[in-house]
């Protein structure tokens, strides 16, 4: 923490219950009380160094009093800002740090100590070491704004807030990576340069650059009201929304208990220690609300529905349940099954859960979708989704209520009329299957056996039994808890789904057929005929002709083989014959027959058949060991 040294006399001052003494000698002649506390002191000190107790003193005086007796209870700082004062009155050595220098300030102002009562007066002096020193330190800063809280008034006639509002701002807004080192200050192991310094010596290590949210933990100690000017001000200087909301959502986990459910207990007493009061809670979240950026995805679905849930257990006011609701449903698509399960916390309502929220949330969401122009529907044919391949956000949000529905519908006092409304809300061409919807309602019709038929029915027309997969069918097929007409479709359904497939699969052999005519119109059709079936018959025939052409080499691999075979055991029969030879060696055996061939081949002629049995294209014959 930086520092600045004042004055050179040694400590003569010291405490005696609610009062201080000067130890110097000399008798008091002056009483300054402040609050309870009374400073026995001099009157020339005082005087020579401020104009307002050089007036109080000289009134005194002139009412005949022996010991003059000033009140100073309004003086910013208090007793400890008025010790400070006074030892800089008489020398004494202070020091002037981010922790005092506001109070110092404040109250070298209030008691007009300036520089036509004694060169480098207390209000040059702080003024100094706040430019210079305070200014220019992200830590200082914050140190030095949080003490603003106690003289706010005075702070702000005198722009102390203001300029250190300025200098924060100016700093979270500079991206850290320009200068190669954190924003949050240079420490006694980094150089300038912003390498890592050992013994003194500059190491060429480089410190990890600073994250964007650097910043989010130093500012959350600031009160509200001054955090928020500060936001306001890093906002003129036009930071990153994305920054903003985080650091909005840093500030309220600080805050705001019902945010911190998953942390340690530890975490969270220390916490639910400091936390606000209801009221504040309630203040700050509709806060909050408001300095919420608006663009899509800039909060974090899961921090929105916190703030909402805390907001539904403080009562907060309708306005701000309601635009924190529309925020959601803007992301909706983002969300998980998780962040929707919010209970419910009023005891009018009788669902474990609030379905109505969950129902509002999603109309947000479809009338952003439709006002958009929301994504290509989605068809299907055969129970395979056509089109892209890639989930829509309406896909992901038909499949995420479909979740919610499976885990609601086990309560007991979930109406038949909210669920169907619920589940008929999402569009039918959000659901290329609808195996989480039939899930959902199976779920439902188990844990309400008292249903009617009609209800029953009602329930199973939400969805589309074209839509559902092979093993759905074959599960309802078997559902006893369907009404009769349901399982009819179902099973007339499975029945045309399974002959398609086998059609398709007797299509798919026919064409793996080289001699059959669709693949031969296939192969020789023009390019607009066949389509993309016609790339599938060419690709399907080119990889049958490859695995001909690889069966074709195998067997031929294998004919070399034997031949190899029959070679070698043939070449080891002769070699066995001349070795048992009782007047030749092998090099002798070698020699006498080649000289036999070479003298055979110019008589008649037959080098070439020697040629062709070395190759292995003709019978070898035996030779006698007598060549």
């Amino acid at each position: 923490m930086a520092c600045m040294k004042l004055g050179s006399k040694a400590d003569a001052f010291r405490r005696q219950g609610q009062a201080w003494f000067c130890t110097t000698g000399l008798p008091s002649d002056v009483i300054v009380e402040v609050g309870e506390m009374s400073f026995h002191l001099h009157k020339f000190p005082l005087m020579s160094r401020s104009g307002v107790l050089e007036r109080l003193i000289g009134e005194a005086s002139d009412n005949g009093e022996e010991d003059s007796i000033i009140r100073l209870p309004d003086i910013p700082g208090g007793v400890k800002a008025f010790e400070l004062v006074a030892k800089f009155c008489y020398g004494v050595k202070l020091e002037l740090t981010c922790a005092n220098v506001v109070h110092l300030r404040c109250a070298s102002e209030y008691l007009e100590m300036t520089e036509e009562y004694g060169e480098g007066n207390l209000i040059s002096q702080t003024e100094l070491f706040l430019n210079q020193v305070i200014l220019r330190s992200w830590k200082d800063s914050i140190k030095a704004l949080q003490t603003c809280e106690d003289v706010l008034p005075h702070a702000e006639d005198l722009h102390i807030v203001k300029r250190c509002i300025e200098s924060l701002a100016t700093r979270a807004c500079t991206d850290p990576n320009l200068f190669g080192w954190p924003m949050m200050e240079r420490g006694p192991m980094q150089s300038p340069g912003g390498s890592v310094l050992w013994n003194g010596i500059s190491t060429g290590a480089r410190l990890r650059n600073a994250r964007s949210d650097w910043w989010y933990e130093d500012v959350s100690s600031l009160s509200f009201p001054l955090y928020k000017r500060l936001i306001s001000a890093m906002e003129s200087r036009r930071i990153k929304q994305e920054t903003i909301a985080g650091s909005l959502a840093f500030y309220a986990k600080q805050y705001l208990p019902g945010l911190n459910r998953r942390h340690s207990l530890g975490e969270s007493s220390i916490r639910l220690a400091a936390a606000p009061s209801e009221e504040e809670q309630k203040h700050l979240i509709e806060e909050i609300d408001s300095m919420l950026p608006v663009q899509k995805g800039v909060a974090s679905t899961k921090f929105l529905v916190g703030l909402l849930r805390t907001a539904m257990i403080l009562h907060v006011g309708p306005s701000c349940v309601s635009n924190l609701e529309k925020r959601i449903g803007m992301q909706l698509d983002q969300a998980t099954l998780e962040d929707l399960l919010m209970p419910n916390f009023s005891y009018s309502i009788e669902t474990l859960y609030n379905v109505d929220c969950v129902q509002r949330i999603l109309e947000h969401f479809l009338a952003i979708d439709q006002s958009t122009g929301g994504a290509s529907p989605c068809s299907v044919e055969d129970g395979q989704l056509m089109g892209s391949p890639s989930l829509t956000p309406i896909t992901m949000v038909a499949k995420l209520i479909d979740g919610y529905l499976a885990e609601v519908a086990p309560d007991v006092n979930l109406k038949p009329m909210k669920f169907q409304a619920l589940a008929a809300a999402v569009p039918d061409y959000a659901r290329p299957l609808d195996d989480g919807l039939y899930r959902a309602i199976d779920i439902y019709l188990k844990a309400h056996p008292w249903l009617t038929d009609p209800e029953r029915e009602r329930l199973c027309r939400l969805m589309d039994c074209q839509k559902l997969s092979l093993e759905a069918c074959t599960h309802a097929a078997q559902n006893d808890r369907l009404p009769l007409r349901i399982i009819v479709q179902v099973l007339f359904f499975e029945q045309l789904q399974l002959r398609t497939s086998i059609a398709g699969c007797f299509l798919v052999s026919d064409n793996l057929d080289g001699g059959s005519r669709p693949l031969r119109g296939g192969l020789t059709g023009g390019p607009g005929e066949g389509g993309g079936w016609a790339m599938a018959v060419r690709e399907n025939q080119a990889l049958k002709v490859g695995m001909d052409h690889m069966r074709i080499r195998v067997s031929e691999l294998e004919k070399e083989c034997m031949s190899m075979r029959q070679e070698i055991e043939k070449l080891g029969k002769g070699r066995s014959m001349w070795a048992s030879g009782p007047k030749f060696g092998l090099k002798q055996m070698c020699s006498a027959q080649a000289g036999s061939v070479s003298d055979q081949g110019a008589k008649n002629g037959k080098v070439e058949k020697v040629k062709d049995r070395h190759q292995g294209k003709q019978k070898k014959k035996k030779l006698s060991p007598d060549g």
